[in-house]
């Protein structure tokens, strides 16, 4: 069953539905969290984004667009959690470890090292597209910004990603 058909079913009132749906994108919600913040907050950002889903799906007007609407959301949720702990000053300390692929090519520490090394829009762009696997027009919907804005986000995020790795000794 599509997204589309489990979001239509759920405006509907199906608690099944809802309950399906929140089971297929509660892991991929949860690690991109996680990828833009440490453990205990990713938690908690989590628990705030799908309060925000359940409450936003009834006026959700294209269900087809489901996951870059849910994406998006997610967004918002990071960026104003870490706005308002900019705003407190508060120092926060980083989890060093996080589920993802890419330990086959980098081992975790240094990838989650040098991912959070990059400038949030940069870590944003990078951990959407290639970690979430969102085209460019999605990743440009869920930042607001334009395509072309994403692709040389993703351009400078490689580079900023390359250049510390290579000053963590890691050669390909």
């Amino acid at each position: 069953m599509t997204d589309e058909t489990l979001v239509i079913r759920a405006q509907l009132g199906e608690r099944e539905a809802l309950a399906e749906l929140l089971a297929r994108w509660q892991v991929p919600v949860w690690t991109y969290v996680r990828r833009m913040l440490d453990a205990d907050r990713a938690d908690d950002v989590s628990q705030e984004i799908w309060l925000a889903v359940v409450r936003g799906l009834p006026r959700l007007r294209e269900p087809g667009r489901f996951t870059p609407w849910l994406f998006t959301i997610a967004r918002r949720s990071i960026t104003e959690r870490l706005r308002a702990e900019y705003a407190e000053k508060t120092p926060v300390a980083g989890d060093s470890t996080a589920e993802d692929p890419a330990e086959a090519t980098v081992d975790r520490a240094t990838l989650v090292s040098a991912l959070s090394a990059l400038p949030v829009l940069e870590r944003e762009v990078l951990v959407l597209f290639y970690l979430e696997d969102l085209p460019v027009d999605e990743c440009a919907y869920i930042c607001q910004v334009p395509a072309g804005t994403v692709k040389s986000r993703l351009n400078r995020a490689r580079r900023l990603l390359r250049e510390h790795l290579d000053e963590k000794g890691y050669r390909p």
